[in-house]
């Protein structure tokens, strides 16, 4: 025997707001789309994604430390992206 293990590792991200690392399943997967923050919740959409947790505070956290136009490396300008449906993704997934 090696000693290796047969476990699967559970593949970690941090969140851009709270900086934390957790379980990929644990965190919102964001997508850019078109100058909006989109959440994608089957982490199947295309392009660069950014993880959060799917909290309120997290997702305070992460605008007001412009996390966002960061993680995405938005080359528009360092201005604010819209996070409306973001956040109300967030709002109806918080109990």
């Amino acid at each position: 025997m090696s000693g290796r293990t047969h476990a699967r590792a559970c593949p970690e991200r941090t969140c851009v707001g709270c900086r934390e690392r957790s379980a990929k399943a644990d965190l919102l997967r964001v997508v850019l789309i078109d100058g909006e923050c989109v959440p994608d919740l089957r982490g199947t959409l295309p392009g660069r994604g950014a993880y959060v947790h799917p909290s309120p505070a997290c997702l305070d956290l992460a605008v007001r430390r412009r996390a966002f136009p960061r993680a995405f490396r938005n080359k528009g300008g360092r201005g604010s992206l819209d996070t409306g449906e973001l956040r109300r993704c967030v709002e109806q997934a918080t109990p």
